[in-house]
């Protein structure tokens, strides 16, 4: 209920509000309220709220003795470590009720004690820092993805390495099989086409066994490049990726039917690669080139 006091003071604003050149309604929405509402205090006998508070206590009240049985319950050696659901089940075997789950939960909120209430401390999940580029060459991100041989059951596998700031593909290449020793061949070829130097460069990639694997890891230590893994099960913590593997597929001239062979697919992707790089508007780049992009063309 709204006191006189107060609804006297937002009439004296209103009108004040009004003098000035404003509008009735627009005045009272700015205050939440209808200019119907306002128009009603304004008569006299109605600045009093005529409504009457209830004045019965509820009958099923809890008493203090009652809310302090039930702190002292769950706040128990026994049940210290538990939640009102599982106190309350335990408490049915013995064939006792003593209140309900949602009246714990109520009087434990009441008393601020609606926390973790297991010993050991609960894992915090904290995002990890975003890697940014400002320049080429900082960050490169990279994926495996696959593409249809004429075998059912087999499929070849492109290997593809993206620059994040010019979204220009650095290095690809297509192999029957996914491997660590395949991707360490990859990285060393991109680092030599664009003369990485140690500590330059952040790779990052998916959590993938050729992405982890040992060969992989002692030839990113040996080339100083610093590896970078999306979180386990976020699907979306290697987007730039994922976006050049659509745009790729869904290439008006991307085969309907399955490659021919790996030569063939090789040579697709050397054309795609071409286009993407040297003849492609980037949306996100201003819709230049990815290699106007790189070489600060743009």
């Amino acid at each position: 209920m709204i006191p006189a006091q107060e609804k006297e003071r937002v009439i004296a604003l209103i009108d004040e509000a009004c003098q000035a050149g404003a509008r009735l309604h627009k005045a009272c929405e700015i205050l939440g309220l209808t200019a119907r509402t306002v128009q009603r205090w304004r008569k006299p006998d109605v600045l009093d709220d005529g409504r009457k508070e209830s004045s019965k206590t509820p009958g099923n009240k809890l008493s203090e003795v009652q809310r302090q049985v039930i702190l002292n319950l769950v706040n128990s050696d026994k049940y210290k470590d538990m939640n009102p659901h599982q106190i309350v089940a335990d408490l049915a075997d013995q064939g006792r009720y003593v209140a309900s789950e949602s009246t714990m939960y109520r009087i434990m909120k009441e008393e601020g004690q609606n926390t973790h209430r297991h010993s050991s401390n609960p894992r915090k999940h904290t995002k990890p820092m975003e890697l940014t580029a400002t320049a080429p060459n900082q960050v490169w991100t990279w994926d495996i993805t696959y593409l249809p041989s004429p075998v059912r059951g087999e499929l070849f596998y492109l290997y593809m390495i993206m620059d994040l700031y010019s979204r220009k593909i650095v290095s690809w290449q297509v192999h029957i099989r996914e491997d660590a020793t395949l991707a360490s061949e990859l990285i060393r070829e991109a680092c030599y086409l664009e003369g990485i130097s140690r500590d330059q460069i952040v790779l990052h990639s998916e959590n993938g066994s050729p992405m982890k694997g040992a060969t992989m890891l002692a030839t990113l230590q040996h080339l100083g490049v610093l590896p970078s893994f999306s979180r386990p099960s976020v699907k979306n913590d290697n987007p730039y990726s994922e976006s050049l593997y659509k745009t790729l597929k869904y290439r008006p001239w991307y085969p309907q039917s399955a490659f021919k062979s790996l030569e063939e697919a090789r040579d697709w992707v050397e054309g795609f690669t071409q286009w993407y790089n040297l003849e492609h508007r980037h949306s996100k780049l201003a819709y230049v080139t990815p290699n106007q992009r790189h070489t600060g063309q743009d």
